[in-house]
């Protein structure tokens, strides 16, 4: 077992902080979030972690059980990172810390690192189920080289990787924007008039999506038709 500082309190929340609380450790987690992924991978998404950390992180919670290696083509040539089903339980936990974190986002600054991938947390995070239409429809985002979608359905909304098959309305932005957006630094349709967030399809479809996603459209009130897409820079 790794030797680690330890916050010697037997509590539950230190016992955690124990595992997760050092530099780093949640967001190698946020990656996990998104499925198996290469060592290599994880830390081009981390700028600013060095390997041996990486190393020494990774070693840590697989001993703790909550990461654990996976042949992600049945060959043994080449082993990823996944959480276990301890480790899928900090799902909640992340998403919300995420939630609110939105609330401390500032301008972006030329050394801050952005991913698209990351967007499709950022939605989980947002959803709110009691905004949650009767509508069974599906919203799509397209964030860079990334494609995402909610999915609504009986009343429950749940974001899927990938595109959606019949989108009622489609997003297309870049990572930066997205995230400003998601913070309410910048409303869509502000987002629209400059150039960075282009929306297709039915507005009332756009309207519902802001509305589960906790954002203010900045637009005029509901009425029904299309919007013009807008082409992004």
């Amino acid at each position: 077992m790794s030797t680690r500082r330890t916050y010697q309190q037997y509590c539950g929340l230190a016992s955690a902080l124990d595992v997760v609380g050092e530099r780093w450790t949640l967001l190698i987690v946020r990656e996990l979030l998104m499925g198996p992924a290469r060592y290599s991978d994880i830390l081009a998404n981390l700028p600013g972690l060095g390997t041996n950390l990486l190393a020494e992180r990774l070693k840590f919670l697989v001993e703790r059980g909550v990461v654990h290696q996976v042949d992600v083509r049945g060959t043994g040539a080449q082993l990823a990172y996944a959480l276990t089903p301890v480790g899928e339980q900090l799902r909640p936990l992340v998403l919300g810390l995420a939630r609110w974190g939105m609330e401390f986002v500032g301008d972006l600054r030329p050394e801050d690192t952005v991913r698209p991938h990351w967007g499709f947390l950022a939605v989980e995070a947002m959803l709110d189920q009691s905004k949650v239409s009767d509508v069974d429809e599906c919203y799509e985002f397209r964030v860079d080289d990334q494609v995402f979608h909610i999915a609504v359905s009986g009343g429950r909304a749940s974001a899927v990787k990938g595109a959606a098959e019949s989108p009622a309305m489609v997003a297309r932005t870049d990572a930066a924007t997205f995230v400003q957006i998601g913070a309410g630094r910048l409303t869509p349709l502000i987002a629209m008039v400059t150039g960075r967030l282009a929306l297709e399809g039915d507005m009332d479809a756009v309207v519902r999506c802001c509305d589960v996603l906790g954002l203010e459209t900045g637009m005029p009130a509901r009425h029904a038709g299309q919007v013009p897409p807008v082409a992004a820079v």
